[in-house]
């Protein structure tokens, strides 16, 4: 399983997380408390990650780049046109992936 790109949909206490392949496919659907986030993307290769600018999406990005992967911050309003459906936290972590896309 080889991730390339990520969905991350920041939160208080649980994070969303959306991960694809190569070919598209649907290889990651989590949550993840906030302690366990550096963990989960330590362990990851480097991919992109796509998440919404937001109060906190500043120090994440700082974060995950230090694990060596790349970070694209979308403004919300270039994001919502992604919502396929009701919101839902698991969905806005796949929004990101769309957009980028």
């Amino acid at each position: 399983m080889k991730i390339t790109t990520l969905g991350l949909d920041l939160a208080k206490n649980i994070f969303q997380v959306h991960g694809i392949d190569e070919k598209g496919t649907v290889v990651v659907r989590s949550r993840l408390r906030r302690r366990q986030v550096l963990g989960f993307f330590a362990k990851l290769e480097p991919c992109l990650v796509g998440m919404e600018a937001c109060g906190t999406s500043q120090y994440w990005a700082r974060e995950l780049t230090k694990l060596g992967h790349e970070v694209r911050l979308m403004p919300p309003i270039y994001v919502k046109p992604y919502v396929k459906r009701g919101k839902s936290d698991a969905g806005d972590a796949e929004c990101p992936l769309l957009a980028l896309s």
